[in-house]
């Protein structure tokens, strides 16, 4: 039988006096989209179990039943070593400030050193208190538009989520879906050119004869620029042969 695989170490999220179950619910699922599971609650308003959390945490159930309930924020954030605040607002205290994204890089490199990491999300009305952001080690600033700071609970968990993932090298930033092909070699590419460059050729496109070179070296230039898979290169064979067949020509 095999054994489970371990998760790695992530921070732990805490939802401070958290108002709404719904709020919890759905930021639950935020954490698990990004492989975050330990969640932690301190003084919900709603008390706690909440079937209102559990109906928005849609899959992301285990969170709730796993979730460390604390009383006050000391029992919330107590065993850990560092821990950011987030806020949208500037606030009178004397603390380092991180954007979100080295924020978790920062949580990253200090969960390696087989630190606990901890980050505090406020009450949905106001956020963090003053008193709340005395007892952390760091601010993490989320750049919103000053004219609407407010963000939704379960939307600053779930881009603390994306920032902690990208932070440990698990997103793709650019991909090309293959849909079942391979990119086309060199040497295809280049039969592929010979083909239209002598079709063409054979239907008086290279003119006027001073010109011809210079086209000729574009139109190489044209499908060396072109990312080409297999598929595309036979399709472009094939479309050359089609036009041609209508025309009488040779296939």
């Amino acid at each position: 039988m095999s054994k489970p695989v371990a998760l790695p170490a992530t921070p732990a999220f805490v939802l401070v006096r958290p108002q709404m179950g719904e709020n919890i619910g759905a930021s639950a699922r935020a954490m698990w989209n990004f492989g975050l599971d330990r969640m932690r609650i301190v003084a919900p308003r709603d008390g706690w179990p909440s079937q209102s959390a559990v109906a928005l945490a849609s899959g992301a159930g285990r969170l709730l039943d796993e979730a460390q309930l604390s009383a006050d924020l000391p029992g919330g954030i107590g065993d850990c070593h560092y821990v950011f605040a987030t806020t949208a607002r500037q606030r009178d205290l004397t603390k380092p400030v991180f954007s979100p994204e080295e924020a978790m890089r920062l949580a990253a490199r200090k969960i390696a050193e087989g630190q606990r990491v901890a980050v505090m999300f406020g009450p949905e009305r106001a956020g963090l208190e003053n008193e709340d952001i005395a007892r952390a080690n760091a601010i993490i600033s989320v750049p919103v538009n000053p004219a609407f700071p407010s963000l939704n609970l379960a939307q600053c968990v779930l881009l603390m989520g994306y920032e902690w993932r990208r932070a440990t090298g698990e997103v793709t930033h650019e991909a090309v879906e293959m849909g079942g092909s391979v990119w086309a070699e060199g040497i295809e590419v280049e039969k592929l050119a010979d083909h239209f460059e002598s079709r063409l050729d054979q239907a008086g496109f290279f003119y006027p004869e001073h010109k011809s070179q210079s086209m000729r070296t574009n139109l190489r230039n044209m499908w060396s620029r072109m990312p080409l898979t297999r598929a595309d290169v036979q399709m472009l064979h094939g479309l050359l042969r089609q036009l041609l067949r209508g025309k009488g020509g040779d296939t």
